[in-house]
């Protein structure tokens, strides 16, 4: 996968899998697409793995928030197989508004991303 197919795949993760759907079916046949059959995730203290376990994830999210929406603040870039970003996140909990941002990095394999890091922090 080329550096500017790696950047495309990056929007569609974005828009397509943390601003798509709500329900984890369709969050994981949206994740299949995007992810392989042994992806896994890391967060601080949680690792996921396959595109179900990221689905369920972003459905637990979704879950925790109304009105979430995510924008990617520092456009993609790539190198080899590694794909990095910047986000925003936004949405309202039961405490109000929330805003949050992250770093990610993603290493893709075989045209669909294998192993994803992410580090996020609320404003």
């Amino acid at each position: 996968m080329g550096e500017e197919e790696l950047k495309a795949r990056y929007v569609r993760w974005i828009d397509e899998l943390w601003n798509g759907p709500a329900d984890p079916e369709r969050l994981a046949a949206v994740a299949g697409t995007l992810v392989t059959g042994d992806f896994v995730g890391h967060w601080p203290g949680r690792v996921v793995e396959g595109p179900d376990g990221i689905a369920a994830l972003i459905a637990e999210t979704k879950g925790m928030f109304s009105a979430l929406s995510f924008e990617i603040e520092v456009p993609p870039f790539a190198e080899g197989e590694f794909v990095a970003a910047r986000w925003t996140g936004r949405g309202l909990s039961a405490t109000g508004a929330t805003r949050f941002f992250g770093n990610d990095i993603l290493r893709a394999r075989d045209g669909r991303f294998a192993e994803y890091w992410v580090a996020s922090a609320t404003v």
